[in-house]
């Protein structure tokens, strides 16, 4: 919150809790979204003045309080950044059925026709289950060959049209 806007409203939590010297305890808290205690310290002479003095130490705390509630019921994160641009800014593509094939296929290419599963899910961006599918249909396909690389013993995927 703009550090003015924020000095406004804990100003005027502040002049409304003077209300209580008028019987009115309790309008700082309906102002700041507190409807149920707010309601209870207005029937109660602010709990009898002990809950209205206390009040005096939480309004700052009440004030950004509120805000944060504001800003998540209008779609924005604590720090004011709208929940759709966090998703877009994290969501990545995943390639799915026939695109994620002809990725497989391209990044093969590029490692001399062999590919595991942990490196086809680096580099295309879709999940284990995703690449292992794929793999499994082009298995039966007759597209990919597996294998077991030599020294690491890792599954591999061999391409044998391309290496």
């Amino acid at each position: 919150m703009q550090n003015t806007k924020k000095q406004e409203r804990v100003t005027t939590s502040y002049i409304l809790s003077a209300g209580w010297f008028l019987g009115l305890g309790g309008l700082h808290r309906i102002y700041n979204g507190k409807i149920g205690t707010g309601l209870l310290w207005l029937f109660t002479y602010g709990m009898f003045g002990v809950g209205q003095f206390i009040d005096l130490f939480l309004i700052n705390d009440m004030v950004d309080e509120h805000h944060m509630k504001l800003r998540l019921k209008g779609g924005l994160d604590p720090w004011g950044i709208p929940e759709t641009q966090q998703i877009v800014a994290t969501q990545v593509h995943r390639p799915t059925g026939q695109e994620l094939m002809v990725k497989l296929i391209e990044v093969a290419d590029k490692t001399g026709g062999f590919l595991t599963v942990t490196k086809a899910v680096k580099e295309t961006g879709a999940t284990f289950a995703e690449v292992e599918a794929c793999f499994k249909e082009m298995l039966k396909s007759g597209y990919v060959k597996i294998d077991n690389d030599p020294v690491t013993g890792a599954v591999t995927y061999h391409f044998h049209e391309l290496g």
